[in-house]
C-alpha cells in the first residue's frame, strides 16, 4: 500500500457547511490530504478566518453562499465554485441542523427545517455536483449521516428521520450513479461534541451515563473522522460504495451499562 491511495493532491472538495463544527474538521483533514477547498455557508463573511487558515496549509481555497434548502443558491453556488476553483471531485454533504424536542412538542415548521435541511438539501447539492462529475467520470459523494441513520433516540424526531433517509438516500444514488464512475457513501459518526449538542455535554452525569455505552469509553473527537473521510473521499475507497460507515466507538453494537457480578453464595 503506498501513500498515493490516499493522496487528494489536485482535487477540489466541496464541503458544505463549514462555517463551524465538524464541517471544518473535515475539511481540515481533506486539505492535510492535498484537496483544494470549496468552502461554503448562507453567509460567506463567517468563512473568512477558516479560508485563510487553509490556504495557509498551502491549498486553493474558495468561499461560496449557499442555502441549501434554496434550489437556485445550490445552482448558483455550484456554479460559482467551478468557475472560481475548477471541476468538483469530492463532495461532502455536511450542512445540516437539529430541533431537539419530546416528539408531541414538534410543530410542522420544525419538521420542515430539519428535514428539508439535512435530506433534501443533501439531495439537491449532490444532484448539481454529480449533473458536472458524470461527464467527467469521476466523483466521490460523502454524505454525512449519524448513529441516528441506524439508531432511534427519544426527542429527535425529525432528525433521526433525516438521518435515516440519509442512509437510505446514499444506496440509492450509489446505485444510479455507480456505472458514471462516482461512488456515494454515507459517514456516520456517533457522539460528538458539535455547537448543536453543547448543552448536553455541560452535563457531567449524562456524560458518563453515555461513556458507560461506548465500548471505547469515550465520547468521539474530531480527529477520530479524518481518516475515514480521507478514506472516503480517495482512491483507495474506489470499489465501496452505497455503504454507511459508522465511526462511533462502538455504540451501535448496542453495548449497555455492565451488570455487577452476582455476589458468590456460601457453600452449604
Amino acid at each position: 500500500m503506498t501513500n498515493s491511495l490516499f493522496d487528494l493532491t489536485g482535487h477540489v472538495a466541496m464541503v458544505t457547511g463549514t462555517s463551524r463544527g465538524l464541517g471544518q474538521h473535515f475539511a481540515r483533514a481533506l486539505a492535510k490530504a492535498g484537496a483544494d477547498l470549496v468552502l461554503t455557508s448562507r453567509k460567506r463573511e463567517t468563512l473568512a478566518a477558516f479560508a485563510e487558515e487553509m490556504q495557509a496549509l498551502g491549498r486553493r481555497t474558495v468561499t461560496v453562499e449557499l442555502d441549501v434548502r434554496n434550489q437556485q443558491s445550490i445552482e448558483h453556488a455550484v456554479e460559482e465554485a467551478e468557475a472560481a476553483i475548477g471541476p468538483i471531485r469530492i463532495l461532502v454533504n455536511n450542512a445540516g441542523c437539529n430541533v431537539r424536542k419530546p416528539a408531541l412538542d414538534i410543530t410542522w415548521d420544525d419538521w420542515n427545517l430539519v428535514v428539508e435541511t439535512n435530506l433534501r438539501g443533501s439531495f439537491f447539492v449532490a444532484q448539481a455536483v454529480a449533473r458536472r462529475m458524470i461527464p467527467r467520470r469521476y466523483g466521490r459523494i460523502i454524505n454525512i449521516g449519524s448513529v441516528t441513520s441506524v439508531f432511534g433516540y427519544a426527542g429527535l424526531a425529525p432528525y433521526g428521520a433525516s438521518r435515516g433517509g440519509i442512509r437510505q438516500l446514499t444506496m440509492s444514488l450509489a446505485d444510479d450513479w455507480g456505472a458514471q464512475g462516482i461512488t456515494v457513501n454515507c459517514l456516520a459518526p456517533g457522539w460528538f461534541q458539535t455547537a448543536q449538542n453543547r448543552v448536553m455535554y455541560e452535563n457531567q452525569e449524562w456524560v458518563e451515563y453515555l461513556t458507560e455505552r461506548i465500548p471505547v469509553k469515550r465520547p468521539g473527537q474530531p480527529h477520530d473522522l479524518d481518516g475515514a473521510i480521507v478514506f472516503l473521499a480517495s482512491e483507495s475507497s474506489c470499489y465501496v460504495t452505497g455503504q454507511t460507515l459508522l465511526v462511533d466507538g462502538g455504540i451501535s453494537t448496542g453495548a449497555m451499562r455492565a451488570l455487577p457480578t452476582p455476589p458468590k453464595k456460601d457453600k452449604p
